[in-house]
């Protein structure tokens, strides 16, 4: 039973670390150019909460969005999260307020929200 215990506090202190850190799956391997710092990368993105309801979608609008890395246009967890990319490739990336937009409530997201995002890189200039 004390073992049990253990683990199951070890798995509670885990799991909120890691709740607290940028989560950056690899969907597809991109085969083009990669996207480093400097460079304006093109992106079809969707964006969720937790919750799965969507609050911004490049797709649905049919529009790509495009923002030079490392200028600060785009907020911390886009700028982390992207930088590796290469053309054709798609992460889903899932970041915590402090990557996000913090304690702030923007549109219809609320403060303190972990955002999803899946997001495709169409092109690299």
């Amino acid at each position: 039973m004390k073992r049990f215990s253990i683990l199951l506090g070890f798995l509670f202190l885990t799991g909120s670390l890691f709740a607290d850190e940028l989560l950056i799956q690899d969907t597809k391997q991109g085969l083009g150019r990669e996207a480093i710092r400097g460079t304006t990368v093109v992106v079809h993105y969707t964006g969720k909460l937790t919750n799965g309801k969507v609050f911004d979608s490049s797709v649905d609008r049919g529009e790509p969005f495009s923002f030079q890395l490392g200028q600060g246009q785009v907020i911390q967890g886009w700028e982390r999260g992207i930088v590796g990319m290469k053309e054709g490739g798609k992460r889903k990336l899932t970041i915590p307020p402090q990557f996000g937009y913090g304690a702030r409530a923007i549109g219809p997201i609320p403060a303190n929200s972990t955002l999803v995002f899946d997001v495709e890189l169409i092109k690299v200039k």
